[in-house]
């Protein structure tokens, strides 16, 4: 195996490596909320047009390469439109719960716990 082949099964390796991580948090938590959709999508698209040009190399390591991050970029975005978090459920931030609020007798206004310390609650 010359050289160059050799650099680029490494860097294959210690790239797929690199984003295995972040695969594995998406796919644990379910949680995209950080990610763009733009940039998931661009990355798609500029995963499809670069395959063009990979597909026309002689088969080596930048095929693993490309593969993978073709492989990758496609799961994001299936998870990413899964498990978005504009729909209801437990996935998102829905089930942050705002702190408790107690009402005040026969006024109707919601006051917050710290602000009632010489206020009783209302059952």
């Amino acid at each position: 195996m010359d050289l160059p082949v050799l650099a680029g099964v490494i860097s294959t390796v210690l790239f797929a490596i690199s984003t295995l991580p972040m695969l594995h948090k998406a796919f644990r938590t379910r949680d995209l909320t950080s990610y763009s959709a733009g940039n998931i999508a661009v990355s798609n698209a500029g995963n499809a047009f670069h395959s063009v040009y990979v597909f026309s190399l002689p088969v080596g390591p930048i095929w693993f390469l490309h593969c993978f991050y073709v492989a990758s970029s496609g799961l994001m975005l299936i998870w990413y439109l899964r498990y978005r978090t504009d729909r209801p459920g437990p996935t998102g931030r829905e089930h942050i719960q705002a702190p408790p609020v107690l009402r005040t007798r026969g006024t109707g206004r919601g006051l917050p716990p710290t602000q009632l310390a010489e206020l009783e609650p209302v059952p």
